[in-house]
């Protein structure tokens, strides 16, 4: 799809807010896509994001939105999400299904 100015903003502003949940991000890649196969309901939206950090990737993706910037708003909570859960397998936190609040360290 062909690139707007408040789009790329928005992609930016999330990108930098990455940095608050892991400060030694390496690159982050988004690619958003306009699909038309849905011509009864309008263009959807792909939104994939790849993050790098060291001695991980990270991949989110939201598929077929009608809204661009709700997929990326959701591709990037997952990014997020998987980001905390890096974290905190690196410092030896696991999250337990059920589990509502992070383990307290010791």
């Amino acid at each position: 799809m062909l690139h707007s100015p408040a789009m790329d903003a928005r992609i930016r502003d999330l990108s930098r807010k990455l940095e608050e949940f892991h400060p030694r991000i390496t690159s982050c890649h988004v690619v958003v896509d306009e699909l038309d196969r849905h011509k009864h309901k309008g263009n959807m939206f792909d939104v994939r994001v790849d993050v790098h950090v060291p001695g991980a990737e990270i991949v989110a993706s939201h598929q077929q939105h009608e809204d661009a910037y709700a997929a990326i708003n959701a591709a990037f909570d997952v990014v997020i999400r998987q980001i905390e859960d890096c974290v905190r397998k690196k410092r030896g936190l696991q999250r337990h299904r059920g589990d509502s609040e992070d383990i307290a360290n010791p």
